[in-house]
């Protein structure tokens, strides 16, 4: 089958919307006609990185309805609600990145990272689509397979806060929103959002934000000691750029000497702009300080429908995350609207 889809030729090139070969499923693939896709900031890096083949589709987000399955899938039947993501429903150890088989353009294979949803249709892995009620599928689900996942997963998996805590997210943009929403659910007692942009940042505080910064006007380290007399529990970087990689170091409560004397944990959620940042090892040593990453860590079949759960009712507000929609043939506009900071929250695709 044929199914109009986005794609580079070149790193660095314009996205072309053309239409892709998709042959019939085998193993445990599947097709899937989707209804939306989330336009990720990771995407963007994507399509600088030389390292990445071509031609090469993007997109790792959806939801869509399953239009054919492969011989060996049990998982999924022809009609069922899906969504698509790039984190496996089978809890595996280390980073596995799958192959893209069956896919091609003008005869010759395409390429991609776990998963595509730029695309009319797709085809992927049964292990990475995640079957859903029809209720939940709706376009704003789409954000659930990964700004919602990656945000919220940080702060209910990796860092588990507990009632009381106190926690800062830099950055907020759909994936930053997500785990503002997260530690509110969570009862968290102090949401502070940091950010550039004052309207992203009053816009946080339909999600949960109890206080908000403004980096370009004020140091935020120096006022997030002054809100939390010290420091918080759990630091969050939405971001990835080297000042906010060390900047939620240094926004966490220290510790001391003693074997229950911990200080703050920080959680690095947004991917890296460079692979090298210089940080204070005293930091660490003298206060007990904790420095970790997340990557999309969730649990799908457990962890996507108790999101749409709290979706519906009206605890996460998935829809008021999407601020922008665009059709595939807009693509372009899209990606540089992510690039020059013009998006609010999370924007997608509607087919």
């Amino acid at each position: 089958m044929k199914a109009l889809s986005a794609i580079q030729l070149k790193p660095n090139d314009d996205l072309i919307i053309d239409e892709i070969d998709i042959a019939d499923p085998e193993g445990k693939q599947v097709q899937v006609k989707l209804i939306s896709s989330g336009i990720c900031h990771s995407q963007l890096h994507q399509m600088h990185d030389n390292s990445l083949p071509r031609p090469f589709l993007l997109g790792h987000e959806a939801t869509g309805i399953v239009t054919k399955v492969g011989p060996e899938c049990n998982y999924v039947k022809e009609g069922d609600y899906v969504i698509a993501t790039w984190v496996p429903r089978t809890p595996i150890k280390g980073r596995y990145l799958p192959g893209l088989k069956g896919v091609s353009y003008m005869e010759e294979p395409l390429n991609h990272r776990i998963t595509f949803t730029w695309s009319e249709t797709i085809m992927c892995d049964d292990e990475y689509i995640v079957k859903i009620p029809e209720k939940y599928a709706t376009s704003e689900s789409c954000i659930v397979g990964c700004s919602v996942l990656t945000g919220a997963g940080a702060v209910k998996n990796t860092a588990k806060i507990k009632e009381g805590d106190t926690v800062v997210v830099f950055g907020v943009g759909g994936v930053g929103l997500s785990a503002v929403t997260m530690a509110s659910i969570m009862k968290a007692s102090l949401v502070i959002a940091v950010d550039l942009d004052q309207n992203k940042l009053e816009f946080s505080k339909k999600f949960g934000a109890t206080h908000i910064i403004n980096a370009k006007k004020t140091n935020p380290i120096e006022e997030i000691m002054d809100i939390t007399s010290g420091g918080v529990d759990y630091a969050f970087d939405a971001i990835g750029k080297e000042i906010t990689m060390k900047q939620i170091l240094m926004a966490t409560k220290k510790g001391g000497s003693g074997s229950d004397n911990k200080g703050g944990t920080s959680v690095l959620i947004g991917i890296p702009e460079k692979n090298e940042i210089e940080i204070e090892a005293n930091e660490f040593i003298f206060f007990q300080k904790t420095y970790m990453g997340s990557l999309g860590a969730t649990y799908p079949e457990e962890d996507f429908p108790y999101f749409l759960d709290m979706y519906h009712k009206g605890k996460f507000p998935i829809n008021e995350m999407i601020t922008e929609t665009f059709s595939l043939n807009e693509i372009n506009e899209a990606c540089n609207k992510l690039k020059n900071g013009q998006i609010s929250g999370r924007s997608i695709i509607k087919y």
